[in-house]
């Protein structure tokens, strides 16, 4: 049996996402992702205007007439959502924690997904694989995906992003939409997520708690890496403390946005007192008027 308390939960996620999808988001998404190419169709008899380049010499040269192969765009997509749900995840200085986030917004885009007829699937991982739902249409199949998210709770602690990224390469045999959800509080990933970024389309969607860059002036604190177990104590009454630790958080989301940008993959900012369908929304358009520049 399902707890009470999660059924709510789930009924709220597909509520607001749902409204989310109709009012902003259904749109943005399928004109940014319009299919994965082109797919043969039909051969049938040249017309006047047709491509010289179409006809099927073959089919024409049985026929004795010109033939012409007709295609058509590939709408349905596949969406991936390789999601970190490690211990650093278990974090939260507002209302949610990060892995909370991370539910809701996958929920987000597989409403999105399926709305535009497109298939997802559910990859969870720590240091290791701890979950695989393959990709499937409807709204059952993403209220599961919802449902595992939820109520996940995961066996290891720490995070390696480069083995959960071989596994997606053992799984996946096309090309998909791929969606990385991470805080990236991990090491020796960086070659693995070149090449995967080469074979997929791949949006890195970083989360971030807002103490995670700021430390509030609350006096003497300890605080437990929740991955290593280390203890570290923050005199945060001390500004040059305040301002170190600032520094430091502020210089680790700029390397991890230039390691991005100098592998060419596209980055979603997510902080968790932030709105995330207004971030995903400016995403979308940002990402649609940089393809129409390129075209």
């Amino acid at each position: 049996m399902i707890p009470e308390e999660l059924v709510k939960k789930i009924r709220y996620i597909q509520i607001y996402t749902s409204k989310a999808v109709n009012d902003s988001l259904a749109g943005e998404y399928e004109s940014v992702f319009k299919g994965r190419g082109m797919e043969f169709d039909e051969v049938r008899e040249y017309q006047i205007g047709d491509e010289i380049r179409s006809i099927d010499w073959n089919v024409t040269a049985r026929m004795g007439e010109p033939y012409v192969k007709r295609f058509v765009e590939e709408r349905e997509l596949t969406v991936h959502f390789l999601v970190d749900l490690s211990a650093s995840g278990d974090f939260g200085s507002r209302k949610k924690l990060k892995n909370e986030v991370a539910a809701e917004l996958c929920a987000l885009l597989s409403f999105s997904a399926i709305k535009n007829n497109d298939k997802v699937g559910l990859i969870v991982f720590t240091d290791q694989i701890e979950m695989f739902i393959p990709p499937a249409k409807g709204t059952s199949h993403v209220l599961r995906l919802i449902r595992e998210l939820l109520q996940f709770k995961p066996k290891q602690e720490k995070t390696d992003i480069a083995s959960a990224i071989d596994y997606l390469d053992r799984v996946t045999h096309k090309k998909s939409v791929v969606f990385l959800v991470s805080d990236f509080i991990g090491q020796n990933f960086e070659k693995k997520l070149r090449i995967i970024g080469r074979r997929h389309d791949l949006i890195a969607v970083s989360i971030t708690d807002p103490h995670e860059i700021r430390l509030p002036d609350v006096g003497l604190i300890e605080l437990e890496d929740s991955e290593t177990g280390e203890m570290f104590l923050f005199d945060t009454g001390s500004a040059m403390v305040r301002k170190q630790y600032e520094k430091h958080g502020r210089e680790r989301q700029q390397n991890l946005k230039k390691l991005f940008q100098s592998m060419g993959i596209d980055q979603v900012e997510i902080f968790t007192d932030g709105n995330y369908v207004f971030d995903l929304v400016r995403f979308f358009r940002t990402r649609e008027r940089r393809r129409n520049v390129n075209v």
